[in-house]
C-alpha cells in the first residue's frame, strides 16, 4: 500500500514548534489546502520556558524566507541587534581579560589566512603593534565597543553594513510566529492536551489522542514537546545521550533586569562573564536585560551561585526574583525514528554559551522541509541522512563549547581545573588542538563539510582571543606579506568608516519602531 506523506503534525509550540511550522509551511505553501497540511497541536496549559534568547545570523534569512517583516519583528518581539559575543574573565580571570567572537569573517577570509600573519607579527611593518586578533582582521569588535548598530535606516530590511543576528524575547517571539503561521502560511492551530500516542502495527505513530480535539492523525510527526520528548523519547524509546562528562554546567538561574533609565545603552553583543563554577550571560533587549548564571551544581551550591549572580548585577538585583532552569546537557541517540522527528529541546539541549539552540531548530526544520519525503517508503532513507548530519552538528557544537573551557588558563577553582582533565575533552578536539599548535585553522579538511556549524573563523577568534599560540614561520609567509598588510589596511579603513557612519544601537531600534525599515 502506497502511503503518501501529506499531513505533518507538530506536537508542541514555543519557539521550536512555531519556527518549524513556519519553515515547513513556507516551503510547501503552494500545496497547502490542496494535497498538504501542517497542523500544530499545543497544550493550553504548558508555559513556555523562554528567557532572553541569542540567535545566529541564519535567523535573518529564515525570517525573510517565511515572509516576515523585519520591522514587525522588532516591534513585536522586543528585539535588538546582536553582533557577536564578548567573553570576559575566561582566560585568566583578570578584570581586563576579555575578547570578542564577532559575526564578521576576517578580511579576505576566503582567499587569505591572516591568522599566521597576526601570530608572526607581519601584518604591520616593524612587527606586532599590540592589536588584538579581532581588531586586526575585522571591524566588529570596535563597533561593539562603541555600542553602534550594524546597519542604518538607509539599509533595507535584513541588509546590513556588518553581519548581524538578534537578541529577542522568546516569550513574545513564539506568539508572533504563531500569528504569522496561522494568518499567512495556512498552519492549522489546535489547542489541546495530548492524552496518548496511537501507533500502528509497524510502530509508526498513526495519531495522537487529545482531551479537547479527539484524535489528530498524521503522516509525519514532529516532536516539539520539550525535554520530556513525549513522542521520540517516551513513545518510540529513543535513549538520551548525556554529555555532562564533557560540559559540566547543569543549572541556570535567570533574572530580568530593568534599565536604570529609558535611554540607557543597549549592548549590541552578548556578554558572557566567567565565574567560579560557570558563567553569566547578559543579553540586552530594548526594554530590559536578560541575565542568567549557568553553573555546575557539582561545583557550587544554588545559594552561592545566586550570590555570584546578584553580585554581578549589583544594586539593581535587589528585589528581583530568580528563576531556576535545569539543564540536561546532551541529545537523543537518534533524532528521526519511524515517522517521528524531534526538534528543539525534544532533540536535546546544551548550555547556551554560543546560542546554538535556535540555529539547530532552523537547520533541522529546513532539512525536514527541503527533504520532505513524498512517500513513507522513502522516509527511512531521509531519516538516515538526517540523523547522520544532525549527529555531526551536535558533536561539533559540543567540541566548540568545550574549547572555551580547555583554552582557559584559570586554575583558581575545581571547576576550571576539572575542565582540563583530558578524559573530559572529546578526542576530535584533542587532535585538532594538537594540529593547531603548528598550523592555524583555516579552510582545511576539518572544515570541509557544508553542514559545518562553526566555520574555521570562529575557531580563530576563540583560539587567538584566549591566547593560544600556533607556531608559524615568518619566512614561509613572506610571499603573502604584501597582500596581508593590504588586507589589514582595508580592515582599518572599513573600521574607521563604520565608526563614523553607524548609529547608536538604541537610537536605531527606536527609529525602526517609529518609522520602519525599507521593505525588501
Amino acid at each position: 500500500m502506497v502511503r503518501e506523506v501529506r499531513d505533518v503534525v507538530i506536537v508542541g509550540g514555543g519557539t521550536a514548534g512555531w519556527l518549524t511550522a513556519a519553515i515547513i509551511a513556507a516551503r510547501h505553501k503552494a500545496r497547502i489546502g490542496h494535497d498538504f497540511s501542517v497542523t500544530l497541536v499545543e497544550s493550553p496549559n504548558v508555559p513556555i520556558i523562554g528567557v532572553g534568547e541569542g540567535t545566529w545570523p541564519t535567523l535573518r534569512s529564515t525570517l525573510k524566507s517565511v515572509g516576515i517583516s523585519e520591522t514587525d519583528f522588532f516591534r513585536e518581539c522586543d528585539a535588538a541587534f546582536k553582533q557577536g559575543a564578548l567573553f570576559a574573565k575566561w582566560t585568566t580571570g583578570a578584570d581586563d581579560d576579555a575578547y570578542y567572537h564577532p559575526l564578521v569573517l576576517p578580511q579576505r577570509f576566503g582567499e587569505l589566512n591572516l591568522a599566521p600573519h597576526w601570530l608572526a607579527g607581519t601584518l604591520v611593518e616593524g612587527g606586532d603593534n599590540g592589536e588584538t586578533f579581532c581588531d586586526a582582521v575585522c571591524p566588529q569588535g570596535r563597533i561593539c565597543d562603541e555600542n553602534l548598530a550594524p546597519k542604518s535606516m538607509t539599509n533595507a530590511e535584513y541588509e546590513g553594513q556588518a553581519n548581524y543576528a538578534y537578541h529577542l524575547d522568546a516569550g513574545k517571539f513564539a506568539p508572533f510566529m504563531q500569528r504569522h503561521c496561522t494568518e499567512k502560511l495556512g498552519v492549522r492551530h489546535v489547542l489541546a492536551d495530548m492524552r496518548r500516542v496511537i501507533q500502528d502495527e509497524s510502530g509508526d505513530i498513526r495519531a495522537i489522542e487529545t482531551e479537547q480535539a479527539g484524535e489528530i492523525a498524521g503522516d509525519l510527526f514532529v516532536d516539539c514537546t520539550g525535554m520530556r520528548s513525549l513522542l521520540l523519547g517516551e513513545t518510540l524509546g529513543v535513549p538520551f545521550r548525556d554529555c555532562n562528562d564533557i560540559l559540566f554546567c547543569d543549572t541556570a538561574l535567570a533574572v530580568q533586569v530593568p534599565y536604570p533609565d529609558a535611554d540607557a545603552p543597549i549592548a549590541t553583543h552578548t556578554i558572557s562573564t566567567a565565574q567560579s563554577a560557570g558563567w553569566i550571560w547578559d543579553i540586552g533587549l530594548p526594554t530590559r536585560r536578560g541575565v542568567g548564571h549557568v553553573y555546575s551544581s557539582r561545583h557550587i551550591s544554588r545559594e552561592d551561585a545566586e550570590a555570584e549572580l546578584r553580585a554581578y548585577i549589583g544594586p539593581a538585583a535587589d528585589g528581583l526574583s530568580v528563576r531556576k532552569i535545569d539543564i540536561r546537557s546532551g541529545h537523543r541517540e537518534l533524532f528521526w525514528k519511524n515517522n517521528c522527528v524531534a526538534v528543539g529541546l525534544a532533540a536535546g539541549f546544551l548550555e547556551p554559551l554560543e546560542a546554538s539552540a535556535i540555529v539547530l531548530i532552523e537547520l533541522s526544520a529546513r532539512m525536514i522541509a527541503d527533504q520532505m519525503p513524498a512517500r513513507r517508503e522513502v522516509m527511512d532513507i531521509v531519516a538516515r541522512r538526517y540523523n547522520e548530519k544532525t549527529l555531526y552538528r551536535w558533536g561539533r557544537i559540543i567540541d566548540f563549547l568545550k574549547l572555551h573551557y580547555v583554552l582557559s588558563q584559570r586554575r583558581d577553582t575545581a571547576f576550571w581545573r576539572d575542565n582540563m582533565d583530558p578524559a573530559t575533552i572529546p578526542e576530535r578536539l584533542r587532535d585538532l588542538m594538537a594540529l593547531w599548535r603548528f598550523q592555524p585553522p583555516w579552510l582545511h579538511e576539518e572544515f570541509d563539510r557544508v553542514d559545518e556549524v562553526f566555520p574555521s573563523a570562529s575557531y580563530q577568534y576563540v583560539l587567538y582571543g584566549m591566547g593560544f599560540r600556533s607556531e608559524v614561520s615568518a619566512r614561509t609567509l613572506e610571499p603573502e606579506v604584501r597582500d596581508a598588510r593590504r588586507a589589514r589596511r582595508e580592515n582599518a579603513d572599513n573600521t574607521a568608516r563604520m565608526l563614523t557612519s553607524l548609529p547608536r544601537h538604541r537610537d536605531l531600534i527606536q527609529r525602526i519602531i517609529k518609522y520602519g525599515l525599507q521593505p525588501v
